[in-house]
Parts: structure tokens; C-alpha cells; sequence
């Protein structure tokens, strides 16, 4: 067999590739078919202890054998059911009766998709716990805050930590609320009506849902409804983007010129011809990621109109959606969470680049005292601006500046504008807000905690 698509070698962890590799699939929709049996069974159509023999023979079906004769007959279920038929003995006469492919195929992916899920908030959980305690840890850490790419305002560390954290708990949120209403089996035969088992139905499909442990969708055709998959795909390409998001500010902010933050490389070897390079390697494979789990989410809402009760349009792209979007959060999860353990902070970066417009960043501080002064605000507004000014363009600092202002001296004194003008003294609700955000984080882990028992 020969490796082409990088998921099979270089992303994904082994444990995601196990969930979704061909016989894993292949075992779950053999418990599928067993689950069937196992309703019909309950239903007095099929002779009792069937279900087990079905678990039984179904577990020598290797992929092989079932892409040996689909070659033949064009069709995978047939072929799995041909096989079971075959090896089950007496009871092979009653596989499959009354079901059409789709209560095992969709059956089948809900299982996958409810381990996909779990190993993914596990690892969700992971980086959230650890993006709360660098939070902690530098939550009095002052540095720049930046808005369009410029010095605004002073923020800490820990502040701007927290506002990733509580983003992505968002994501932790929505990913475990959304397993109600994607994680569900659908037993209901070729349109969805149920026909072929009379009014023994709901039995057939109550038992071989509590089998499984999965909840039925009430109604379906004969296919279970596609926005469920359309939710899961949008919820994983958002958190690819929130992942995204945290990347790049460890990219930006890793640039020489910055150096506030810098991802711990790999390897020595940054570059294959400059000896002095070190790349922000794995942010970047974070962002190249992203931008593939995003554009599945097109496939995944053109996969909602089908035609009547069903057509295959959706199938064959299901097939490459699923697995690779899993796949792709998997390593990126995987990927951002190693460079929040390894990264280096720059304090010394940090407090050089809060210098570096000489207390410019504080002219809020000074209008808004002012304001408190009795100035009426667009005059404070002019005033703090002027003052700024005069500082960026002399190269004085700020204080001298507003010093040297006569309109400024005659509301502020030394002691006071010295206070103002420490970036220290501007913070805000910091501590409260961390907190807050923090809080929050917790309260999502419970919960889907909860939901995960």
C-alpha cells in the first residue's frame, strides 16, 4: 500500500487514525448489523442468539473481503451483508432484514463521530488547562495591547491568555452540546417508515439503539437528516479558527522585532540554508491547517439537499470529510498545545516594547483625568493628543511632554501625571476579568464533563 494523503503519516495522532481507519468501520458496522439482529431478535423475526453469532462471525470480515465483493457487485453493504449471510450460519438468513444501507452506514459513523468527539474535548480540555494556567501565571505581566497592528493600550499577559481560554471553552461548549443531536442512530428501512418490520418496528429500533447506546433521530428518511453533519463540521472549522487565531499571535508576536513570545523550535535546523533561523514552525502549521478544515465546512452544507427520500451525492465526499476533519483538529489540537507548554516569554521584550512609544500609549489616561478635572472631553481629548504628539516627535517622553503643557499643568501636578502615566496604573479590571474568564472555562469542563456521564 502506498501512503498519499499526509493524515495516513505525518498528522493526526495513531488513537484518531484508529478510530477511523477501514477496520474500525468495518467492526462498527458489523455491531451495527448485530444490533439489528439483536431488535429483530427482541421482536420475535429472527430466531434468539442470533446477535451474538452475527458479533461472533462478523469479527473474521476483514476490509479486503468486503472490497473483493463489492468489485463484483458495486455495492460495500450488499457485500458486508453477503458476507455475514454466508459465515453466520442460520442465522445468516435473517441479516440485515428490512434495513436498508443507511441504518448502517449512518448508525456506524454516529459511533465513530462519538469517539472522535470525546478524544477531541479531551484534548480541548487539555489546552484550555493549560491556557488558564499561563493565564495565572502571568496575569500581572504588562505588555502592549494592540489594536489594528498598532500600540493602543496597556494590557498583561494573563489578560490576553484568558480572552483565548474563554474562547475556546465557547468551542468545548458547543462541540459537547452538539453530540445530542449528531451522535444519533437511525434504524428505519429504505425511505424511513419502518414498513418492513409491521408493528413490531419501534421494538427493532428501540433495542438496537440501546445496544448501541445511541438515541434514535425521531424521524429520518433513509437517511439520517445531513444538517447534523453540517453542525459538527462548522463547529470543528470554528475552533480551527479560534486554533488559528492563538497561532498567529504566537507568530506575530515571536518576530524579532517584537519578541514578546517565541515558540521553542522543533529541531536546530530552522532553515536549510540559514544557520540562524527559528521558526515559528508549528503556529504555522496550525494556520495551513485551519485553512482546510474551514473550506470541508462548504461540503458538509451542500450535503443538507438531498433529493426526496435520499440520493447519493453526499456519500463519497462523507467519506474524505469526516475522517480528515477529525484528523486536522487532531493535529492541530495537538500541535497549539505543544507550543503553549514550550514557549518562552519576553519579559525583557516586553517592557522595552511598552517604552517604545515613551508613555504615548497612556494619552487615554491622561484624558480621561482630565475629564475627571472638569475639562469637557474633547478638550481633554485635544489636550492628551497635542501632549502625545509632541512626545512621538521630540523623542521626550510623555511626562516631560505633559509637563511642558501649560493647559495640563494647570489641572495635573508632577506627582499625578507620573501616576497616570504608568502603564501599571491603567489596567483596568484586569485580575476580575481573568478571573471571570477562568470561571467561565471551569464551568464549561463541568459541564461537558457531565454530558460526557
Amino acid at each position: 500500500m502506498h501512503d498519499i494523503c499526509p493524515l495516513e503519516y505525518r498528522y493526526g495522532s495513531s488513537e484518531m487514525r484508529r478510530i477511523f481507519d477501514r477496520r474500525s468501520m468495518v467492526k462498527r458496522m458489523v455491531m451495527v448489523e448485530a444490533a439489528l439482529m439483536r431488535g429483530l431478535e427482541e421482536a420475535g423475526l429472527a430466531p434468539r442468539g442470533c446477535w451474538e453469532e452475527v458479533m461472533r462471525c462478523g469479527e473474521s470480515i476483514a476490509p479486503e473481503d468486503i472490497d473483493g465483493l463489492e468489485e463484483k457487485s458495486g455495492h460495500e453493504v450488499w457485500a458486508l451483508t453477503a458476507l455475514l449471510a454466508e459465515r453466520c450460519g442460520r442465522c445468516g438468513g435473517y441479516v440485515h432484514l428490512g434495513a436498508t444501507s443507511n441504518d448502517i452506514i449512518d448508525s456506524a459513523w454516529s459511533l465513530a463521530v462519538r469517539d472522535a468527539l470525546r478524544l477531541i474535548r479531551g484534548k480541548l480540555r487539555a489546552l484550555l488547562d493549560t491556557l488558564s494556567d499561563l493565564a495565572r501565571r502571568h496575569v500581572d505581566l504588562v505588555m502592549v495591547g494592540r489594536t489594528h497592528g498598532q500600540h493602543a493600550l496597556p494590557i498583561t499577559l494573563g489578560f490576553k491568555l484568558a480572552v483565548y481560554a474563554y474562547e475556546h471553552a465557547r468551542s468545548l461548549e458547543r462541540l459537547c452540546s452538539l453530540e445530542r443531536r449528531v451522535v444519533r442512530g437511525k434504524i428505519s428501512g429504505a425511505v424511513g417508515t419502518m414498513a418492513a418490520w409491521g408493528d413490531k418496528a419501534l421494538i427493532v429500533e428501540e433495542t438496537a439503539m440501546k445496544t448501541l447506546g445511541l438515541a434514535p433521530h425521531p424521524i429520518s428518511t433513509q437517511v439520517a437528516p445531513r444538517d447534523g453533519f453540517a453542525e459538527l463540521l462548522a463547529a470543528l472549522g470554528i475552533l480551527a479558527s479560534q486554533l488559528d487565531r492563538l497561532a498567529l499571535e504566537v507568530r506575530e508576536l515571536s518576530r524579532p522585532e517584537i519578541g514578546e513570545l517565541r515558540e521553542k523550535p522543533p529541531g536546530p535546523i530552522g532553515s536549510s540554508t540559514m544557520p540562524h533561523k527559528a521558526n515559528p514552525v508549528r503556529s504555522e502549521r496550525v494556520s495551513s491547517l485551519a485553512r482546510l478544515a474551514r473550506s470541508l465546512v462548504v461540503a458538509a452544507l451542500e450535503n443538507i439537499p438531498l433529493w426526496h427520500e435520499r440520493d447519493l451525492t453526499n456519500s463519497a465526499n462523507e467519506r474524505i470529510l469526516l475522517p480528515h476533519a477529525f484528523l486536522i483538529l487532531d493535529e492541530m489540537l495537538d500541535s497549539m498545545h505543544l507550543v503553549l507548554r514550550t514557549m518562552e516569554v519576553g519579559r525583557e521584550a516586553m517592557r522595552r516594547n511598552l517604552e517604545l512609544m515613551r508613555g504615548a500609549i497612556l494619552s487615554e489616561a491622561l484624558m480621561v483625568r482630565l475629564v475627571e478635572k472638569g475639562v469637557p472631553r474633547l478638550k481633554a481629548y485635544n489636550i492628551a493628543g497635542r501632549i502625545a504628539s509632541q512626545a512621538l516627535s521630540t523623542g521626550s517622553s510623555m511626562l516631560e511632554a505633559a509637563l511642558a503643557d501649560p493647559e495640563a499643568r494647570r489641572f495635573l501636578d508632577m506627582d499625578e501625571l507620573r501616576r497616570i502615566l504608568e502603564a501599571e496604573n491603567y489596567l483596568g479590571s484586569y485580575r476580575e476579568l481573568v478571573a471571570r474568564a477562568l470561571s467561565y472555562v471551569g464551568k464549561a469542563e463541568e459541564m461537558c464533563r457531565e454530558e460526557d456521564t
